[in-house]
């Protein structure tokens, strides 16, 4: 490409017999290259030629006259003159193949994008080559008039001020083509949606209702888009890059993903917008995602975040690069509900990426949270409003070898008060990053299609059904879980849980063996090659381990020994939990194949009937499929473990009895003790209460905590991470659905019910337990 500024555009090919061109510059020089070029690729037989100078996009200073009316005597006038957007651009200096800027370039020149007219002079005698000159899309008077009165634009702005707003945007394209698609950014959003016909419509009928006038309900709407919009800066961009990548280097060894997985997602779906949705496990999940979009020249994501975040510095750095603050409650504020609706529709629209945690906040537990619906419903009306053809929802795992938040998931399990997000709690994770802790590793599960799940739009606005909805979101649960690899953390922290003791390294080996073979047998996603059958591969694990005071040592003996603290046992437990999914067929089945055990002759049907009262029991703590799917799914796996499985269930008494026993690996007493353990302290908690008792939540909540210390010191609870907030308020949505609520004299029946039922299947996994020693 030439070095010369007015020589980096061709002129227009678009047929003219006069041309207007609207002229973005921020200073003299920048108008005075703009005119140079003009004349120097001015065609001999080209027609008469205005120009118009439009507010400028940089410095903004106001121009008289203003263009606006400038652009209505050209629409004023006969012919069909050719409108071309023309703008100067600053390009930052090539440096090991990026154009970036970096930290060091801030004190001496700031943002070199934007340079003052000082510096612009410089720039342009010392570095012409940086110097470029963007020509926007042209289109005639004509053309644009017909798009103009297709969108209905006349209720609100006139043709002069569209004209004006459309230059702009597609002189924002064209800069984005030169500058790179990482920097795809929204411009004019206030206005674009302002000035949309059911923006407009909108308005009128919320003032309708509210018995409002519709300039009060207009501000207020404008008020909530400044508060809600994310305000991309391509400077800040860069330099909240470069803040990643020592955050991260700081605690982990590298994110590894494949950038050919990614590139895949944009190839087959590039032409819709993405919704991205991330399992949420610490603070770094959006920081990782946007280290890959922004190194693959990917645009970075609109993500919604928690007004939380909003303090100041950080809310200000994490808006510029794309975060929109929602806030947590505003169910009865039909006006904020409305713009929040508008503005996800206008980022569908526009096709820019969208990222939000499905599940609200970070798991503390390890394993995926329950969904929450909203965003998701929102994005679905923007379907079926028709802004789109198509929307796709990108599932998204992101897994740690270890997480630095991890002290702070364990307090906040064991129902300590979270620590509000400020200065104080930014530095003191910014300190934990000293510590190792492995790497990181994204996986992106196969992309969900709107228009494959729902069909095409009906264009109505209408959301579809909350069954629909609630569906979608679990198949993008159960694609997360499906992409989320097997850590060696995970299976470390399992052997120490579920063995119950210290073990040697030798120990552990042994113990993981039938489970590496269960996850090569299944072909399960792991993080790296598990090389965890190699004692001196499990000892530099468990170094690590030990490093961040996670696992605990003992060199008293002959040979070192590791263990687990009791304190210890959430932290350990939330590693094992990432992966507890893909063990929950085979423990269910050997739960069901004790069952049948219970009678001597055909014990099917009652094979059958546990497995789908586990299943009830624990449906709101794991994404289970349809009852018939689920069925196939336990056939599956047991005629994959034990082909004659059928026939010892048929016969019942010993023969189930044996079946159970000699699945390998035993795992029922680590996957689902930890949850009955929880819920059977909540329904003694319940079972407890006066008939006439009220209590609220929290209140329920607390005297599970202290209920469960105490059957803790008493023996009664063999696994301390059942001491769980998380799994406490799962169990009180399982009371409330059992039961139909929690307290009251006709619920006493129901509760012991519920009691017995969870004691019934404990007993089953103590046996397990027994056998698997």
């Amino acid at each position: 490409m030439s070095t010369d500024p007015v020589a980096s555009a061709p002129w227009p090919s678009h047929p003219a017999d006069s041309y207007v061109f609207l002229v973005d510059a921020s200073s003299a020089l920048e108008f005075e290259i703009l005119v140079q070029w003009i004349d120097e690729h001015r065609p001999p037989d080209a027609g008469p030629i205005e120009r118009i100078r439009l507010q400028p996009s940089r410095r903004r200073r106001r121009v008289r006259p203003r263009p606006e009316s400038l652009i209505k005597s050209v629409l004023a006038g006969s012919g069909d003159p050719l409108l071309v957007p023309l703008r100067v651009v600053w390009m930052v200096p090539e440096r090991d193949g990026q154009r970036a800027v970096r930290f060091r370039d801030v004190p001496r020149f700031g943002d070199p994008r934007d340079p003052d007219p000082v510096r612009q002079h410089s720039i342009y005698s010392r570095f012409p080559e940086l110097v470029r000159v963007v020509v926007g899309q042209p289109a005639l008077v004509s053309e644009v008039r017909q798009r103009w009165n297709a969108t209905g634009a006349d209720q609100v702005s006139g043709l002069a001020e569209y004209i004006a707003r459309e230059a702009a945007l597609t002189l924002e394209v064209g800069e984005r083509r030169l500058r790179g698609y990482r920097y795809k950014v929204p411009k004019l959003v206030k206005e674009q949606i302002l000035s949309k016909p059911r923006f407009r419509a909108g308005i009128r009928e919320i003032a309708r209702r509210e018995n409002r006038s519709v300039d009060t309900v207009e501000r207020r709407a404008e008020r909530y888009l400044a508060e809600i919009g994310a305000s991309h800066s391509p400077f800040v961009i860069d330099l909240v890059a470069g803040l990643i990548r020592f955050l991260y280097t700081r605690g982990y060894t590298a994110i590894n993903y494949s950038p050919d997985e990614l590139a895949g997602v944009y190839e087959r779906f590039g032409n819709h917008p993405l919704i991205f949705l991330p399992a949420h496990k610490s603070h770094f999940d959006r920081l990782t995602l946007q280290h890959i979009l922004y190194e693959n020249n990917r645009p970075l994501n609109h993500t919604a975040g928690g007004i939380n975040l909003k303090f100041f510095p950080i809310g200000a750095l994490l808006r510029r690069t794309g975060v929109f603050f929602i806030r947590r409650s505003f169910r009865d504020n039909e006006i904020y509900k409305f713009t929040l609706r508008q503005y996800i529709a206008y980022l569908l629209e526009k096709r820019f990426p969208i990222e939000w945690y499905m599940e609200g906040g970070r798991s503390r537990s390890g394993k995926l949270r329950s969904p929450r619906y909203g965003m998701l419903t929102y994005v679905a009306e923007a379907y079926e409003m028709g802004v789109t053809d198509d929307v796709i929802l990108v599932p998204v795992s992101i897994a740690y070898d270890q997480i630095h938040e991890i002290a702070d998931h364990t307090r906040e399990d064991k129902g300590e008060t979270k620590q509000k997000e400020s200065i104080g709690w930014l530095v003191k994770t910014v300190r934990s990053l000293g510590n190792r802790y492995g790497s990181i590793y994204v996986r992106f599960g196969d992309p969900i299609s709107m228009l494959e799940e729902f069909g095409p739009s009906d264009h109505t606005g209408e959301a579809p059904a909350e069954i629909e909805i609630q569906k979608l979101a679990f198949k993008v649960a159960v694609r997360i879980n499906e992409s989320t690899p097997i850590t060696p953390t995970s299976l470390i922290a399992l052997a120490l849980l579920g063995s119950g003791r210290a073990l040697t390294t030798t120990e552990i080996t042994e113990y993981l063996a039938p489970y590496l073979a269960y996850i090569d047998d299944r072909a399960l996603p792991t993080t790296v090659e598990l090389d965890l059958d190699k004692p001196a591969e499990v000892e530099a694990r468990l170094e690590l381990l030990t490093g961040n005071n996670m696992v605990q040592r003992s060199d008293d003996g002959a040979e070192p020994v590791y263990f687990l603290d009791p304190d210890k046992a959430h932290a350990a437990a939330y590693y094992r939990n990432t992966v507890i999914h893909f063990f929950l067929l085979p423990a269910v089945a050997e739960l069901a194949a004790l069952e049948a055990a219970e009678v001597d002759g055909d014990g099917t049907e009652l094979f059958w009937e546990q497995v789908l009262r586990i299943r009830d029991l624990l449906k709101f703590e794991f994404f289970f499929p349809t009852k018939k799917r689920f069925r196939e799914q336990i056939s599956d796996e047991l005629d994959r473990r034990a082909p004659d499985w059928r026939a010892a269930v048929e016969q019942g008494g010993g023969q189930a009895a044996s079946l159970a026993r000699n699945l390998n690996p035993l795992v029922a007493h680590w996957v689902l003790r930890p949850f009955l353990e929880a819920y059977a302290v909540v329904a003694d908690v319940l079972a407890d209460l006066e008939p006439s008792t009220e209590i609220d939540r929290d209140a329920l909540i607390k005297r599970a905590m202290g209920l469960g210390k105490q059957y803790q010191l008493q023996s009664r609870i063999q696994s301390p991470e059942s001491i769980s907030k998380t799994l406490f308020e799962n169990a009180l949505q399982l009371a409330r659905n059992r039961t139909g609520g929690l307290t009251g004299a006709d619920l006493v029946v129901a509760r012991q019910a519920l009691a017995a039922e969870i004691q019934d299947v404990l007993e089953r996994i103590e046996a397990v337990a027994q056998a698997a020693i």
